[in-house]
């Protein structure tokens, strides 16, 4: 038997910690010993049961672990071997890894880089890895440190806290949208030089306005996206990962035929695993480690419903580490 986040709909929803027997995992090559999860946006969403995210039941919550090989018959992977995972359904057709144990396939695997410890890789979970695919997409693009300053969108989330932080220290000059004024001490230790309020894009706005961003990280969607977009300079690039916002997109074509704007979608839940691991690898280079410290809010495995909770009122800044 090992513990595990239970979602269960039955006559109604429910999160639970329950006992469940290790007979019930799902199919995989690999058995995983779960040392420490996460929280990011899609959890909250599932655990709270905001939006359909859980797509079989009863499911085990948790997209993102971290922790050593149990088990394995694929041949990438030995008992002892220090591992992340983050997406690949899990959570939403797979049982995820807010649990004692995960089986998981070994092609979703990526080795922890060595300067890491899991809990330090759950501080980054699939937020901060989304954040580093967000950056990698902006330097395809060529959005480089001097070419003006950078938008990060939902500053004080998972994504927006760890992409301040690259950005920062990547040697970009980055303004963060928050509707926390109070925050603007903890952004700007981030590496932020300046932030604005987020009421400034979250409305309805002109198809092409004022040019203000060499690039956007945007985890917001809706308006905000929109207004992001007409701000973009002449050949700038939009890096979009998220929904907070809403999913919709109520905006024109005019910054991409006028201004040549490019509008990069990033997907963490399926990306290749090639692609998973130089995204690793430049977090572990890119990332400061003391500046990832300041973000954590910790929680063991038996408070984590209840800051999921918070996560969905918008009471938490940074990343939630779940301590299994």
């Amino acid at each position: 038997m090992f513990k595990a986040i239970l979602l269960e709909k039955g006559d109604a929803f429910s999160a639970s910690i329950r006992s469940v027997d290790e007979a019930q995992l799902p199919p995989g090559d690999v058995t995983v010993s779960v040392s420490h999860s996460t929280l990011n946006y899609k959890d909250g969403l599932a655990i709270c049961n905001r939006i359909p995210v859980v797509r079989s039941w009863p499911m085990v919550a948790g997209i993102d672990g971290a922790g050593t090989v149990l088990e394995s018959s694929h041949p990438d992977w030995q008992v002892g071997d220090a591992v992340v995972n983050n997406g690949w359904g899990l959570s939403e057709t797979r049982w995820g890894c807010l649990a004692e144990k995960a089986r998981v396939k070994g092609d979703w695997l990526v080795r922890l880089p060595k300067v890491f410890t899991p809990r330090q890789a759950m501080a980054i979970g699939t937020a901060g890895y989304t954040a580093m695919l967000c950056v990698m997409a902006l330097e395809d693009h060529h959005v480089r440190p001097d070419s003006g300053d950078i938008l990060v969108t939902g500053a004080t989330g998972g994504v927006g806290s760890v992409a301040i932080a690259i950005l920062g220290k990547l040697g970009y000059r980055v303004v963060a949208a928050t509707g926390k004024a109070s925050e603007e001490a903890y952004l700007k230790s981030l590496g932020a030089s300046g932030i604005i309020d987020r009421a400034e894009l979250s409305a309805p706005g002109k198809p092409l306005q004022e040019e203000r961003w060499a690039g956007v990280v945007d985890a917001v969607g809706s308006h905000t996206l929109v207004n992001a977009l007409a701000q973009t300079r002449y050949g700038g690039t939009v890096a979009a990962c998220g929904l907070a916002q809403g999913m919709d997109l109520p905006g024109t074509v005019m910054p991409f035929i006028l201004r040549g704007v490019t509008l990069a979608g990033i997907d963490s839940v399926m990306a290749p695993r090639a692609r998973r691991q130089k995204a690793w690898d430049r977090l572990a280079t890119d990332l400061d480690l003391q500046l990832l410290e300041s973000m954590i809010d910790e929680v063991p495995l038996s408070g984590a419903i209840a800051k999921a909770g918070e996560l969905m009122a918008g009471k938490v800044r940074g990343r939630v580490v779940v301590t299994i």
